[in-house]
């Protein structure tokens, strides 16, 4: 099977959560026999591509971006050309510009959509893109929803739900570096252990500023990982708090963030609207046998988490629960540790790679024998 992923960015150009999901698909249906692309749009001029373990990534150059929506005037023809080597077409929600492409391109390939995450901040953007959305959603043969929270949370979805179909995001462990002794090594001399840990890329809906809040005045120590477009901003408000019991490191390898979390007493993870539509860097916690700090927002965060079960769950912007949440597991390590070992139990249950690779496995095959008949 040829499936053509499509979706707005990808590695080796940018590192997120979004692009790690897609490389998990990838590597975790190739035991299946499916051979992937990846079309994406990239700041460098013209066309090129990059061959990767996972897939090869077809980069065409982003001519502008409009509310976070990259456009290419000069992608339809390779779009046309991938789609026609394609058996299926999955496209990842949102990216307003691949739901022009597949009208522009008259796609009548099989289509699957993974529907990550609600538009949420552009409110009057989105008023005008709604009738195209709709359009499209209702085009495509099967929209899959990352988590049944946000199936049941997503007014979108509930408008689309005799094709919704269930996958949870899972992580392959092996996909994985293991941190050498050198790294690990490294890494706790500039940032000790037993610190609360945020990984992530640095945007508005994350949560930062409340967890800036809750650690004023108090031996809580939190590392921040990962760039993104609010760091001066959240950098200011550390300065302004006084804090220093926060750390900025930026961009860290995959084997830094990997001896991060194992040095970490939890993952804390503030995000306080439903932008955050999963949370990938829970799993990775929960994979490496982290307790886990998140929000109650409707949508798969609390699939992955549950609370007293794999971490603490609390009510979305309050400063107040969450540093208590933050104290209960810096003071009680036998708590911490039941809910790290919760945590690793439920992602071997739910959450790993092969899990989902098999799903979506299946989904093409279904897909593909309802063509034939």
């Amino acid at each position: 099977m040829k499936i053509l992923h499509v979706y707005r960015t990808y590695f080796p150009d940018t590192q997120g959560g979004l692009e790690e999901v897609i490389r998990q698909i990838c590597r975790n249906t190739l035991a299946y026999g499916v051979e992937s692309r990846v079309f994406t749009l990239s700041s460098q001029a013209g066309h090129s591509v990059v061959v990767r373990e996972e897939a090869s990534v077809y980069r065409y150059h982003k001519t502008l971006e409009m509310a976070s929506c990259g456009v290419s005037f000069s992608a339809l023809a390779g779009f046309r050309q991938l789609v026609a080597w394609a058996d299926i077409v999955h496209y990842h929600f949102p990216w307003p510009f691949a739901d022009v492409l597949h009208l522009l391109a008259a796609v009548k390939k099989p289509s699957v959509l993974t529907y990550h995450s609600d538009i949420v901040r552009q409110k009057s953007l989105s008023a005008l893109y709604r009738p195209l959305m709709r359009h499209f959603l209702g085009q495509v043969n099967c929209i899959v929803a990352t988590s049944p929270n946000y199936a049941a949370s997503s007014d979108v979805l509930q408008d689309f739900k005799d094709k919704v179909e269930i996958i949870p995001i899972g992580l392959d462990n092996a996909s994985y570096p293991v941190a050498s002794k050198d790294i690990l090594d490294s890494v706790q001399a500039r940032c000790g252990q037993g610190f609360f840990l945020f990984i992530g890329v640095l945007r508005y809906y994350k949560g930062l500023h409340i967890l800036f809040d809750a650690i004023q005045q108090t031996n809580l120590r939190v590392v921040v990982a990962g760039l993104g477009p609010i760091e001066n901003e959240l950098r200011e408000q550390a300065r302004q708090l006084g804090l220093n019991n926060v750390q900025f490191l930026g961009y860290v390898s995959d084997q830094e963030k990997v001896a991060l979390i194992r040095l970490a007493k939890a993952i804390v993870f503030p995000s306080h609207l439903r932008s955050e539509a999963f949370g990938v860097t829970l799993v990775e916690g929960a994979m490496l046998g982290k307790p886990l700090i998140s929000t109650e927002i409707g949508t798969g965060t609390s699939y992955v988490n549950i609370n007293n079960e794999t971490g603490v769950v609390i009510p979305p912007s309050n400063t107040r629960q969450l540093q208590q949440a933050m104290k209960l597991l810096d003071e009680d390590n036998t708590l911490a540790k039941r809910l790290g070992e919760g945590a690793r139990l439920r992602y071997e249950r739910l959450l790993t790679g092969e899990k989902m690779g098999q799903s979506y496995a299946q989904l093409y095959r279904r897909l593909l024998d309802s063509v034939v008949d």
